[in-house]
């Protein structure tokens, strides 16, 4: 059972959806990230085989994981979603963000 609430709470106005898989180590670092801000997201695990995440691919244009998605904002690189979640939601969040 995952830790993370399976919810949408703070957003920009659309969905906050994460594609995740449970054993990414990357996936962790964004699902970290979003406890750490106290955000909570709809989760949805992918399967294992890349060609199996067709959702992911019509998001994202790819199979890799994680995908995060904030309304219009679509990210597909750990680091370019923890640096968005810390500049849109953290302590430190650029205050001219829609």
């Amino acid at each position: 059972m995952p830790l993370w609430r399976p919810a949408v709470l703070k957003n920009r106005g659309g969905e906050m959806k994460l594609y995740s898989l449970e054993s990414c180590p990357f996936c962790e670092l964004v699902r970290d990230k979003l406890d750490e801000l106290s955000l909570t997201c709809e989760i949805t695990e992918v399967p294992g085989p890349r060609q199996l995440r067709k959702e992911v691919f019509e998001v994202s244009g790819q199979y890799l994981v994680p995908v995060f998605v904030d309304g219009d904002i679509v990210l597909n690189d750990e680091d370019k979603i923890v640096k968005y979640l810390e500049e849109t939601y953290g302590k430190n969040k650029k205050e001219n963000i829609a």
